[in-house]
C-alpha cells in the first residue's frame, strides 16, 4: 500500500485554512490532531440519523445508537489487542482514565507501600500518584531523566523492590518525544509483583499498541490525539483487576441493584461508565481508528521519521537553537529553545506567519526544571505534515531570530 501525503491532506478540511494570509502549517499535533472528513461525517450522521441514549431504550434509534456505540468498543479492542471487549472502558480522555485508577489505588495502598513514576511525566501521570500516596501514607519515587532525554533504567531497577505496589510511565514523552522501553520496564516491574499503568496519550497515534505483548495492567489514551474528537478516550485494564477495583463514579448504568440504603455494581465495562456516555464521540473514535488502520503503518512510520529527521538536521544547523531531548528513539516531537526570545514570543511570531506550534512547559514542569528551562517551543509532526512544512518552519524561525535579535 502506498503512502500519498497529498491525498491524505485532502481528507482534512482544516488544512485548507489560511492564517493572516499564510497557508496553515499545523505543527501542534502532540496537543491534538486534526480530524479527517470521515470522522466529522460520523459525528454528523449520529446526530442527524440516530441520536439517542444507549442500552436502555426500547425503540429503533436507541437500538441503532447502541449497536454503533458498542461496535466502536470492538474496534478499540482490536486496535490495542485487548483480550476482551469488557476491558475497554470509555473515558473523557487519558487524564480521566489515569484518575480512575489513581482514585482506586489511593484506597488500596497502605503506609510503607511505594509507587514509582518518572521525571518526564505529563502532570496527569504524576499529580494523580502524588495525591494517591498522600491519601494512603505511601511513598512516591521518581525515575530520573538523562541529559539525552531517556529514562535512567539502572536507577529504575534500583528503585524496584518488594514494597513497590504500582508503577506508571509514559509510552512516549509529550515534551521530548522519547519512546520508552515500556515492555522492558513492565517486565522489570512484574518481577516485584507491581501493577503497571502506561500513559499512552502520545503512543497510540504513532506506535502499534498490543497490551498483551506489553504485559501491563492498564493502558490509557485519548481520542483527540489519534484523529478522533475531544472529550473521548479509553482506559484498558485487566478484567481480574477492574472487576474488583474501587468504583470511580456512581449513578445510572453502573449499578446492578439499588435500595434506599445500599447498591451493588454492574459488570464490566458498565461498572466504570456511570451516566449518559459520550455516544457520538465514541462512534467517531471508532471511525478514526478504522481510518488510521486503513493506512500502511510502516509507510506512516517512515514518513513521520523522515519529518523528524529533516527537522532535527535543520535544527542542529540553526544558529542559536538548542534541541531539548535527543533520545535515540523518538517520535515526531522537536522541542527547542533559542538564544533570542522566550518560547512564547517565538510561538507568537510563528503564528503571524501561519505556523502553529506549542510553547510553554507542556504540563511537564518537573521535566522543564530538569533541563533548566522555563519551557520550550515544540513542533510536533503527524501523518499529514510535509517536508515543505518543515522547511517553512525553519524559514519562519530565521525571521523570528532576526526580529528578536
Amino acid at each position: 500500500m502506498s503512502f500519498d501525503v497529498a491525498a491524505i491532506r485532502k481528507e482534512f478540511p482544516i488544512l485548507q485554512r489560511e492564517i493572516d494570509g499564510h497557508p496553515l502549517v499545523y505543527l501542534d499535533n502532540a496537543a491534538t490532531t486534526q480530524k479527517p472528513q470521515c470522522v466529522i461525517d460520523a459525528l454528523v450522521e449520529y446526530y442527524t440519523t440516530n441520536n439517542s441514549n444507549v442500552h436502555r431504550g426500547a425503540h429503533r434509534l436507541a437500538d441503532e445508537a447502541t449497536r454503533n456505540f458498542e461496535a466502536a468498543r470492538d474496534i478499540v479492542k482490536d486496535f490495542i489487542n485487548a483480550p476482551a471487549r469488557e476491558e475497554v472502558i470509555w473515558t473523557t480522555g487519558t487524564t480521566e482514565g489515569i484518575n480512575l485508577i489513581a482514585n482506586g489505588l489511593g484506597q488500596l495502598l497502605s503506609t510503607g507501600d511505594e509507587v514509582i513514576t518518572t521525571g518526564m511525566e505529563h502532570h496527569a501521570n504524576i499529580v494523580t500518584w502524588q495525591q494517591a500516596c498522600k491519601r494512603a501514607g505511601a511513598t512516591l519515587k521518581i525515575v530520573p531523566v538523562t541529559d539525552q532525554g531517556d529514562l535512567d533504567l539502572e536507577i529504575y531497577a534500583e528503585l524496584l523492590n518488594e514494597r513497590t505496589r504500582f508503577v506508571a510511565f509514559p509510552h512516549v514523552s509529550n515534551a521530548l518525544g522519547t519512546v520508552n522501553p515500556i515492555k522492558e520496564m513492565t517486565t522489570m516491574a512484574k518481577a516485584v509483583d507491581a501493577w503497571v499503568l502506561v500513559d499512552g496519550a502520545q503512543g497510540a497515534a504513532h506506535a502499534k499498541v498490543d497490551v498483551q505483548d506489553i504485559g501491563c495492567d492498564f493502558y490509557a489514551f485519548s481520542g483527540h490525539k489519534i484523529y478522533a474528537p475531544m472529550g473521548i478516550g479509553v482506559l484498558w485494564g485487566r478484567a481480574e483487576l477492574l472487576e474488583n477495583w474501587p468504583v470511580w463514579r456512581t449513578g445510572g448504568e453502573m449499578i446492578s441493584t439499588v435500595t434506599l440504603h445500599d447498591a451493588t455494581w454492574n459488570v464490566l465495562p458498565h461498572r466504570f461508565e456511570a451516566g449518559t456516555p459520550n455516544v457520538a464521540d465514541a462512534i467517531a473514535m471508532g471511525e478514526a481508528i478504522r481510518w488510521l488502520q486503513s493506512l500502511d503503518h510502516e509507510a506512516v512510520v517512515a514518513h513521520e521519521k523522515a519529518l523528524l529527521d529533516h527537522a532535527t538536521n535543520l535544527a542542529q544547523a540553526f544558529e542559536g537553537l538548542t534541541i531539548i531531548g535527543q533520545a535515540k528513539h523518538k517520535i515526531g516531537v522537536l522541542s527547542f529553545v533559542m538564544d533570542q526570545g522566550h518560547p512564547a514570543d517565538i510561538g507568537f511570531l510563528l503564528d503571524r506567519q501561519g505556523i502553529a506550534i506549542r510553547t510553554g512547559d507542556h504540563c511537564a514542569q518537573p521535566l522543564m526544571a530538569r533541563f533548566g528551562v522555563p519551557g520550550t517551543a515544540r513542533a510536533s509532526f503527524s501523518i499529514y505534515n510535509t517536508l515543505e512544512e518543515v522547511d517553512a518552519l525553519f524559514a519562519a524561525l530565521k525571521k523570528v531570530r532576526s526580529m528578536l535579535a
